[in-house]
């Protein structure tokens, strides 16, 4: 019993550290686009070409994306770089120890990162979305960046050019004799290539994909649900009258 409670107190201990290194920023909502083809295949390109470098998407085939539109020469000519098949899975060739002493950690598996990121009041694409939206220089950190949703963060931003250099802007108040700091907005530094509409859609496009990619059946999933509730309720109306039907001449 002893060891049991002991158990119990370093998951508690664990769970209020990692909630301590994600900062309390407020979530914001990810747009809904799973049923957007064009977003999922931009968000697709996206991933492909910047977030493909450095995680693993190893439960994901390149020949699944013909589920979101795109053809076997589409993936081939746009989305494979170097000597990958289309029947391979999303594998980066970094070498973990390289990625460890690079990142202080291997950078994790995308496939589920979107349902496994749930929590804190929102989504798992609500916590993507903001995550890819707030970060800033640092130039303190190893990597020269941070981000309010996740401080003190490995991860560069490696959308830097898209979005371009911010920095958040605070108003430092006193509350119980303490001193806090209320976010209040962003100062842009240096513009991206994409305006500030352009690169929140962008993201909206990627985590689309991030969620897609973690359940490519999703949409299927759902329909088949809407029509089987359907069923279900002309069956139970069938049985509700046969019952009567059934019982008229008994009663």
């Amino acid at each position: 019993m002893k060891k049991i409670l002991i158990t119990c107190l370093f998951a508690l201990l664990g769970l209020t550290q990692v909630q301590a290194e994600e900062g309390g920023y407020p979530l914001d909502k990810a747009p809904d686009k799973l049923n957007d083809v064009v977003a999922l295949q931009h968000g697709a390109q996206i991933f492909v070409n910047y977030c493909l470098n450095c995680h693993n998407a190893a439960y994901m085939r390149f020949n699944r994306l013909k589920d979101i539109g795109l053809t076997e020469k589409q993936i081939k000519d746009n989305l494979l770089f170097t000597t990958e098949k289309v029947g391979d899975t999303m594998k980066v060739s970094m070498d973990p120890k390289e990625a460890k002493a690079w990142f202080g950690g291997v950078p994790p598996d995308l496939t589920v990162i979107a349902r496994s990121r749930a929590g804190r009041g929102g989504t798992g694409a609500d916590y993507l979305y903001t995550y890819m939206r707030t970060f800033y220089k640092d130039d303190t950190k190893l990597t020269g960046w941070n981000n309010l949703v996740y401080p003190n963060v490995a991860m560069p931003h490696v959308l830097w050019q898209l979005q371009g250099v911010r920095t958040p802007v605070f108003e430092t108040k006193t509350e119980h004799d303490e001193e806090i700091h209320e976010f209040k907005g962003w100062t842009q530094v240096t513009p991206g290539s994409l305006s500030s509409l352009q690169y929140d859609q962008a993201m909206g496009d990627l985590v689309a994909y991030l969620q897609w990619m973690g359940e490519p059946a999703q949409n299927t999933r759902v329909q088949v649900g809407v029509w089987v509730l359907l069923f279900l309720l002309v069956f139970t109306l069938c049985a509700w009258r046969l019952n009567a039907a059934y019982w008229k001449d008994i009663r």
